[in-house]
């Protein structure tokens, strides 16, 4: 099973994250997003919208960072990382998409301009286009922070949105997204970032920063 990947890319993470802690083995293919390698006419093959991660499980092809997770999380259902249980699943499914739509862009935008543009040479942080992100942020957050008050994972057992809620999260601290007043959101990310699965996953990613 072959994952392209790219170190930097939360999405991928994501995905590495999951299959280390279900101990799914994944022959990585590095993409060089900077050298164009996503927008190959043999990437662009495997994955039209020249994005990563793509998993290719042999003639099987999937993009889309959570229904790579979901699917890898089918192969071990006993983990129980996406429920069979149809409420339970759909809970985890909130989160997930609530992660893609409403808090994830907000934050991955303000770590690109604070935390990637200063990294690679890209200029200096431009902070009047992020008055809408940072305004998500504070309105989100403490939407996660009620959701965890009670419970130690997004969906109250350890799943799937976890891991998409966590690589949100990455680059909180370059960015200066502070989490002082969402003490039950940084109690839960310290605990997602202790696991060995995540910490085996980031690990080329702090490298390269």
């Amino acid at each position: 099973m072959k994952l392209y990947n790219a170190n930097l890319s939360p999405n991928a993470l994501r995905v590495r994250a999951v299959a280390n802690e279900l101990a799914i083995p994944l022959d990585i293919v590095e993409i060089d997003l900077r050298k164009g390698e996503n927008k190959t006419p043999s990437y662009l093959a495997i994955n039209p919208n020249g994005k990563v991660p793509v998993l290719v499980d042999g003639d099987f092809v999937l993009w889309e960072s959570r229904a790579i997770d979901a699917y890898l999380a089918s192969l071990r259902p006993a983990a129980g990382l996406y429920p069979a249980d149809a409420k339970q699943r759909a809970i985890v499914d909130q989160w997930s998409y609530w992660q893609a739509i409403h808090l994830g862009p907000a934050m991955q935008r303000v770590a690109f301009e604070r935390a990637m543009k200063p990294k690679f040479g890209m200029g200096e942080p431009d902070e009047k286009a992020l008055v809408a992100q940072l305004k998500d942020i504070d309105q989100f957050l403490p939407v996660l922070d009620a959701n965890l008050e009670d419970k130690e994972w997004v969906a109250g057992d350890l799943s799937i949105a976890d891991f998409a809620m966590a690589s949100t999260f990455v680059y909180r601290v370059p960015a200066g997204i502070p989490l002082d007043r969402t003490p039950h959101v940084a109690a839960w990310i310290d605990r997602l970032e202790a696991r060995p699965s995540w910490q085996a996953a980031v690990a080329p990613l702090r490298a390269a920063m």
